[in-house]
Parts: structure tokens; C-alpha cells; sequence
């Protein structure tokens, strides 16, 4: 049994008629005819009497008519939803993102995405870079957006934003009055610091490499799973840290944290996904809504640092 000879089947009972049905489905009158005869003595049943020159249901063709009725209309409802995917009107996609970009970065695409496509079930999933690229490696997000760089050959890494890390203390850390003398004097302080696997974590000690200072000579007396309870610490204490100038700003706008001095190079926002999986219709709509050449803040509004000690 075949779609097409449930549609003919549907076409002539409703209109008792091989002629006017045929008419109706841009079909020859033998085309249809034969498919009745076709169905008929495929499963060995008389599905219409012939009386005259019309046609009627048996009891068999009228208890047939409500199953084909119920199939051909799930097989519209299934067209419908391939219709919506292919056009972005439904579906489910999911977004892992790293502490910062989700909590600063992502939410605007996030809110532009839904007004676009509100039948899209959109959810967010949060961590830190290893996590984000674990879920996107094993299927459990579509995309995912980390901060710092990840070494697995089986993801597809895009650029989609710019971020600068700063340095920021507390009042009462000596560097409030005297900033620091890069490089040589980040060995002599205490640091509290995003846990390992964090793109912040990840992308400050990558700085530290780059300028030639062993990470194994930082004094890095607390390791905190949050950007807010890193900034929290060091505004109560005698700590530094170093964490996105998105992530610093209210800390340094109410005089909670000051920035310093610290040449920290910028660091990407990247996007990744599995090389050998086809983006879905969402996935694709999601990335052309993320603007080329974004940053992390407004770059007009940068975080106020101190000048540079002499």
C-alpha cells in the first residue's frame, strides 16, 4: 500500500466517483481505476460496489475510510513539521556557553534569536570551556561559545567576538596606589582565580606564558568556580585576579575593584561545533544572527585603569 493509492482511495469514496476524483487529482480515469483495482486485490478485498455508473463504499471501504483518513492526515502533520524545520519556524536548539559569554556576551543574541523564531524551543546550557566543548563533542548542545582555546580535532572553532582581560584589585591591595611593574611583579602577590578548565583561567595563564612567567611561581592561594565569586573575594581582601573588563566593570564602576596595569593581551569568543555534523536549519539561523566584529563591551565605555608605573 502506497501513499499515492491511499490519496486516490480517499479522493473517489469522498466523491463516489472515478471520474470527478481523477479530475480533482490531475490523474487519467485508467490511473485511478487501477489503483483502486490495486489495492482491492492486493489485500483481496472489494472496497466500492459498482452500481451503474457510480460507485458506493462496501462496509469494508467505509471502515477503511477512517484509517486512511487518520494516516493521510498524520502524513500532512509530518509534512507540516518538515515544512517548519526547513523554514526555521520549529524545532529545538541547544547553546553551551562558557560563565562570561553567557552571562555578558551571548543574552542579546539570545533575546533577537526568540523574537525571530519564538516556536524555536531554545535552551541554554551553562559551564566552563572544557564542559562546553565535552557537551558539543557527545551531542548534548548544538553550538557552544567558549573563551578560551580548545585542542580537539573533531570541532569546527569560528571567531565571533573580541574580549580583553584585566587585572583588578580591591581597596586595600597595595597596587590601588602603586600599580604593578609588569611583568616581574605578579609573582609577589596573592591571586584568586577562576578553577582550571575555565576559558578565564585558561587564557591568563596562556598570557603568562607569552611573557615568560612560570605559572608554577604564581601565588594562587584560591580558585573559585564563579567570575562573581572571584570579584567578591578580591573586593574583600588583599587578592588579584584577572578576568574579563565585561565581567570587572560594576566591580570598578561603584569603586568595589580597581583596575591595573597589566599589558594582558585580548583574548577570542569563538564558536565551536562537531566537523562531521550537519548544521541544523536553527543552528544556522542562530549563527547568522551574531554580529561580525562584536566585543565583549561597547568599546566607547572601556574599564578605567590607572596609568602604567614609570
Amino acid at each position: 500500500m502506497t501513499l499515492e493509492q491511499l490519496r486516490i482511495f480517499l479522493a473517489v469514496a469522498e466523491r463516489e466517483h472515478v471520474t470527478r476524483a481523477a479530475e480533482a487529482l490531475n490523474l487519467t480515469q485508467s490511473s485511478v481505476s487501477n489503483a483502486i483495482h490495486a489495492l482491492e486485490k492486493r489485500h483481496g478485498v472489494q472496497l466500492f460496489d459498482r452500481i451503474g455508473r457510480r460507485i458506493e463504499l462496501t462496509a469494508e471501504g467505509k471502515a477503511f475510510l477512517e484509517q486512511a483518513k487518520a494516516i493521510l492526515a498524520m502524513v500532512r502533520s509530518a509534512e507540516a513539521t518538515l515544512a517548519d524545520l526547513s523554514a526555521v519556524r520549529r524545532g529545538t536548539l541547544t547553546v553551551f556557553a562558557s560563565q562570561t559569554i553567557s552571562s555578558y556576551w551571548l543574552p542579546a543574541i539570545l533575546v533577537r534569536f526568540h523574537e525571530t523564531y519564538p516556536r524555536i524551543d531554545l535552551r541554554l546550557e551553562i559551564g566552563n570551556t572544557a564542559q562546553c566543548a565535552r557537551a558539543v563533542l557527545n551531542g548534548e548542545a548544538d553550538l557552544g561559545f567558549i573563551e578560551g582555546a580548545v585542542e580537539e580535532p573533531a570541532l569546527a572553532v569560528e571567531l565571533v567576538a573580541k574580549d580583553q582581560l584585566v587585572v583588578v584589585v580591591g581597596a586595600e591591595h597595595p597596587w590601588r596606589k602603586s600599580p604593578p611593574s609588569f611583568p616581574a611583579d605578579f609573582t609577589r602577590t596573592e591571586w584568586a582565580l577562576r578553577e582550571p578548565g575555565s576559558g578565564t583561567r585558561s587564557s591568563f595563564e596562556a598570557a603568562l606564558r607569552r611573557f615568560d612567567i612560570p605559572v608554577s611561581e604564581m601565588r594562587i592561594t584560591m580558585e573559585l568556580p564563579s567570575n562573581e565569586a572571584v570579584c567578591a573575594a578580591v573586593a574583600a581582601s588583599q587578592l588579584a585576579t584577572a578576568v574579563s573588563e565585561t565581567v570587572a566593570h560594576a566591580g570598578v564602576s561603584t569603586g568595589k575593584l580597581f583596575a591595573v596595569p597589566s599589558q594582558l593581551p585580548s583574548r577570542d569568543f569563538s564558536m565551536i561545533r562537531h566537523r562531521e555534523r550537519l548544521l541544523s536549519r536553527a543552528s544556522e539561523a542562530f549563527r547568522q544572527m551574531i554580529p561580525a566584529g562584536s566585543s565583549a563591551r561597547d568599546p566607547s565605555s572601556p574599564v578605567p585603569v590607572p596609568p602604567r608605573r614609570r
